[in-house]
């Protein structure tokens, strides 16, 4: 019964991983798949959210307001660095990026005055953490149980319109794709969403902090989620895709590329700080060795993955690179073959293969559109 609690709690953590990687990574897949803005520092936005919401809460702040404070922190680094290089190439967009993302860690680790430094952040008052009588706890199943069904549905109505996807070439007929490749996928997604519902309704049922924590980070994921499927297909998300395929023709329409671009970006830094706040309420404490470089490249993996372009493509990236993690975390060392070091490095190299055979195989990722994006041009 102990191990089955253990287990149990592990699929917590990780549906919950998965679901604020998902989030961080939508910022991500809101610049550069939707808008093509090359950002290789993502992991300043959460770092600015993460120490907002646990510094000011920790002041007296209520919650609420405290992840406000770092969600605009997070969209006001975004204006401050698309202001000084969205004008310039994109190249110099990836550099600044990459090197403000190492100052604000330095930040961190360094002023004690302000973050407390390499101490860390502690005991700062956390979400949802109280005990619900029965009532409640079947309300949060219940909640659990139509999140659960509706990512289904996410997932069945994209693989239904990849597959429908066609080309007419030539005055010729609708030419469907092949769906063995995606059919393999969507098995495998719906078997990591089973895998995950039953302890999930568990530990909801025996409720605990973490419990809580899963199911409001999926709910704000799937809020975010309608969020930016609405933004994609308004006239405002199509402005972000001209821009990303060429952006002199919506300049030679009259449209202000320049602000639309900052507007992408700063509200990708502003999800990106939300994940951070998140992501600390599920580390409970939080250390500038918390937000390292690669978890940014992290994020990459999973728009990669999943299809740029694609907010269902990012969240099914996000579940299967942390089912991935999970599985080899788990299961490779007691192979008996590496130490613990080995393993590390053989997980990263594994992952790195398999995007290499992605981006042959398939390259505009599972649920990517490959007619839309300029990948194979």
């Amino acid at each position: 019964m102990a191990d089955f609690a253990a287990s149990s709690g592990y699929l917590v953590f990780l549906v919950t991983s998965a679901a604020v990687y998902a989030i961080f990574a939508l910022g991500l897949n809101l610049q550069w798949g939707f808008t093509g803005l090359i950002n290789f520092g993502h992991v300043a936005f959460m770092t600015l959210g993460a120490y907002a919401t646990a510094l000011l809460s920790l002041q007296g702040v209520p919650i609420p307001l405290a992840v406000l404070v770092g969600i605009g922190l997070s969209s006001l680094l975004g204006l401050l660095i698309g202001t000084s290089t969205l004008r310039l190439r994109e190249d110099y967009l990836a550099i600044v990026t990459i090197g403000v993302s190492e100052v604000i860690r330095l930040i961190a680790l360094n002023e004690e005055w302000l973050t407390r430094g390499a101490f860390g952040v502690q005991r700062y008052p956390l979400p949802l953490d109280f005990q619900p009588n029965l009532v409640v706890r079947l309300g949060l199943i219940l909640l659990f149980t139509a999140l659960a069904v509706y990512a289904e549905y996410l997932l069945l109505r994209s693989l239904r319109q990849q597959y429908r996807e066609g080309q007419q070439i030539q005055g010729k007929s609708y030419q469907p794709r092949k769906p063995l490749t995606l059919v393999i996928w969507g098995v495998i997604a719906t078997g990591l969403i089973l895998a995950a519902y039953i302890p999930g309704v568990i530990a909801l049922y025996q409720y605990s902090y973490k419990a809580g924590l899963m199911l409001l980070t999926l709910a704000l994921l799937a809020s975010l989620y309608v969020a930016l499927d609405f933004l994609e297909q308004s006239p405002w998300g199509r402005i972000l895709k001209a821009i990303r395929e060429d952006e002199e023709i919506p300049r030679a329409l009259g449209k202000n590329v320049f602000g639309y671009k900052l507007q992408s970006f700063m509200l990708g830094g502003a999800i990106a700080g939300l994940a951070g706040a998140l992501f600390a309420w599920q580390l409970t404490t939080i250390y500038p060795s918390n937000f390292e470089p690669l978890l940014t490249f992290h994020a990459w993996i999973i728009v990669v993955l999943g299809g740029a372009g694609s907010n269902a493509g990012t969240v099914l990236g996000a579940i299967i690179f942390w089912a991935y993690d999970a599985l080899t975390r788990t299961y490779l060392p007691q192979l008996g073959w590496l130490d613990q070091s080995q393993a590390g490095a053989f997980r990263v190299m594994v992952i790195g293969l398999i995007l290499m055979v992605l981006m042959v195989w398939r390259p505009q990722g599972i649920l990517g559109k490959r007619e839309e994006l300029t990948l194979g041009r």
